[in-house]
């Protein structure tokens, strides 16, 4: 006999002003359970995660949980501003009889001591400790919101294995598809506001869900017919029985109703990139680079070719140095030995990995035209920046929206339209999976494998990184960088073991004192301060600049008769040559200490 749920909703209905978010939702949760939650962005499924918590509570229908059971709940944004430090945080999790141990044992396997002040800890530590808190307890059910958000390959692996061997019944929300097939038996989808359950793991989701819209577009066929004969039929038929008329009249009316109320599918995201003159066949060449932070060498030794038409993966843990690799293969940073050659006719894009470097004041009409009317260009076609929006899903009336109203997966997908909107033959993609829904994914997947340029992704996302790129580029630490044919799981099978994670000072068994000049957090610390954020968005307009005034004072002396002419005119463009070239790379050094800090501290 089936033991009863340990959880359940039954028929959940929940309305934020006049809009319907869920309309009859259930979720039933078992012993031992592993369900995933899956729906596109703004469907609900955080919400539904919440009231399954109690967190929120529904407008109508029923929650029950099993009296004497225990529940643990990862929001997407944890708040620790209640506790000094994160171990006092995580213990706050346990309940008398658990073992406080494990504690500082998840603390430790997640990179942390329990010493960090929690006013002072960056995204990433954040979700670490929130991560540590809830499975802290082993509770009876775990409800988890994005627990990979800000997770680089080694922390993702070791959770899903920590989780693989829990007792816990889990419900999982993510966008990591490789972490949902791994973990998930069932599958609840969340669409229109409500859910449909199968009895399977994610991996089957998609073929099922697909099955699913294509006989409810069916269903669909066949109301139209039956309404359109029915029409006939009040208009041609012949009288009959006044009581079977009027039965007939009130079928009409019911299938207009089915046909008015009937919400379709959310539309799916229109991509296409705007693409620029092929590049010369030699996109990069890359021979014997390498670049090093004080005694700390970031990379060593690397060369690499890459071809037109070529699809890079860039793998590693957070602080191998997967930025700085990135920038040096396009030129935006200098070896300090071997050479870099770029391709001729290269048409460069990138998407960042930040959201937040748009301005968040910004509407969102404004950032797609960059503020200059309401045309967005793309190629050489132009388009209405509302027809466009709709393209990426966005409403008409979010055109005046700004940035900063937006979900993280909106923000997303403003940062795709932007970079796809301008012509390019090389796109650069530092996470350009992170906070989209699967959906979304998918035409991003489909659009790199039709795109005829070059492609370069940094991505934690391995089924990503299997789907889109031809080789995978892997740190092997020490500033050892290796390239493996195919993708992740190929790079698995030739090297033989994951990406470790890269041992920082206060993971090391017997920790070394660091030299002064290598980037390692001061003891307290766990963000940039003002001065060091302002100067490491400032410093690459700096090298920018320097590096212009290096290539005119050379441009001056490429005059082979300026010596003869004017030697005191030579000199003295030698000597600001030599101090713009000081300058240049003082500068370049001053960015990699902030850069490697910022990704020690986030990471």
């Amino acid at each position: 006999m089936a033991s009863p749920p340990v959880l359940f909703l039954k028929n959940i209905h929940l309305t934020f002003g006049s809009t319907p978010l869920l309309t009859g939702a259930d979720l039933t949760v078992g012993e031992g359970d592993r369900i995933t939650l899956v729906g596109r962005n703004g469907s609900g499924k955080s919400t539904l995660l919440k009231i399954a918590a109690g967190f929120v509570e529904a407008d109508d229908g029923e929650r029950f949980f099993q009296p004497g059971k225990t529940v643990r709940y990862l929001p997407q944004e944890p708040d620790l501003t209640s506790f000094k430090t994160t171990l006092e945080y995580v213990e706050s999790g346990l309940a008398p009889g658990d073992v406080h141990y494990r504690a500082l044992y998840l603390l430790n396997e997640l990179g942390l001591t329990g010493n960090e002040s929690t006013a002072a800890l960056s995204g990433g530590e954040t979700r670490r400790a929130a991560l540590a808190h809830v499975l802290a307890p082993e509770p009876d059910i775990l409800l988890l919101d994005e627990p990979t958000n800000h997770l680089d390959l080694p922390a993702i692996e070791w959770l899903e294995s920590e989780l693989k061997t829990m007792k816990s019944a889990l419900v999982l929300i993510s966008h990591d598809r490789r972490f949902l097939e791994n973990l998930s038996r069932t599958t609840v989808w969340l669409d229109r506001g409500v859910t449909r359950a199968l009895d399977r793991g994610f991996s089957h989701f998609e073929a099922w869900r697909d099955q699913v819209l294509e006989e409810e577009e069916r269903d669909l066929v066949k109301l139209d017919r039956k309404i359109e004969a029915e029409e006939h039929w009040m208009r041609y038929g012949v009288t009959a029985r006044r009581k079977r008329n009027v039965r007939r009249v009130d079928m009409l009316a019911d299938l207009r109703t089915a046909k008015r109320e009937h919400r379709g599918p959310q539309g799916m995201v229109k991509m296409a990139a705007a693409e620029a003159d092929a590049s010369s066949k030699l996109v990069i060449e890359a021979k014997s680079i390498s670049k090093s932070f004080g005694d700390r060498p970031i990379v060593q030794d690397f060369s690499i070719r890459v071809a037109r038409g070529d699809r890079i993966g860039i793998v590693g843990p957070n602080g191998a140095g997967k930025t700085t690799l990135l920038r040096l293969l396009t030129g935006d940073l200098k070896p300090d030995s071997g050479r870099v050659k770029l391709g001729l006719s290269l048409d460069m894009q990138t998407l960042e990995q930040k959201r937040d470097s748009l301005d968040p004041e910004t509407t969102l009409a404004d950032a797609l035209t960059e503020g200059k009317g309401d045309w967005v260009v793309i190629g050489e076609e132009k388009r209405h920046v509302i027809g466009y929006m709709k393209d990426f899903l966005f409403a008409p009336e979010q055109a005046r929206t700004p940035l900063s109203a937006l979900s993280g997966g909106e923000r997303g997908r403003v940062m795709l339209a932007r970079a796809l909107a301008k012509p390019s033959n090389m796109l650069v993609l530092d996470e350009p999976t992170n906070d989209l829904d699967l959906e979304t994914l998918d035409l991003l997947e489909e659009l790199l494998a039709d795109y005829r340029g070059t492609v370069i992704a940094i991505s934690h996302d391995r089924d990503f990184l299997d789907r889109v790129v031809a080789s995978v580029v892997m740190s092997e630490g020490d500033g050892r960088w290796l390239e493996y044919a195919g993708g992740y799981t190929d790079m698995l099978a030739q090297r033989g073991r994951g990406i470790e994670a890269r041992k920082t000072e206060k993971q090391a068994a017997a920790p070394k004192k660091p030299a002064a000049s290598v980037a390692v957090p001061p003891k307290g610390r766990s963000k940039l301060s003002f001065k060091d954020k302002h100067a490491l968005e400032t410093l690459p307009g700096r090298m920018d600049a320097l590096a212009e005034e290096a290539r005119r004072l050379h441009a001056v002396l490429d005059d082979s008769g300026l010596y003869t002419r004017d030697p005191k005119l030579f000199a003295a463009t030698m000597d600001k040559l030599a101090a713009a070239e000081a300058a240049l790379a003082a500068a370049e050094e001053e960015w990699l200490r902030l850069e490697m800090l910022r990704e020690e501290l986030e990471g």
